[in-house]
């Protein structure tokens, strides 16, 4: 038993804190608003220099297109 209630047939009122970090709610939930929103950024980013890779070794859309329409 870590919060020394043996029943919790009692007043929660007078209890005080039954659970660590109270009050800190607004503040996690900042930080998980800046990570979540940072995540999306790393994200994005990673993709876009991906994609400039592959049009650098296979070209973009229109070169793909005109090669594949060339006529011999």
């Amino acid at each position: 038993m870590t919060t020394g209630i043996s029943s919790w047939a009692l007043d929660l009122a007078g209890v005080g804190a039954i659970y660590p970090f109270q009050g800190l709610e607004f503040l996690f939930l900042i930080i998980g608003l800046v990570f979540w929103i940072w995540w999306h950024i790393v994200c994005f980013k990673m993709e876009l220099n991906r994609q400039e890779e592959k049009i650098k070794k296979y070209g973009n859309s229109k070169s793909i297109k005109k090669a594949i329409e060339y006529d011999h």
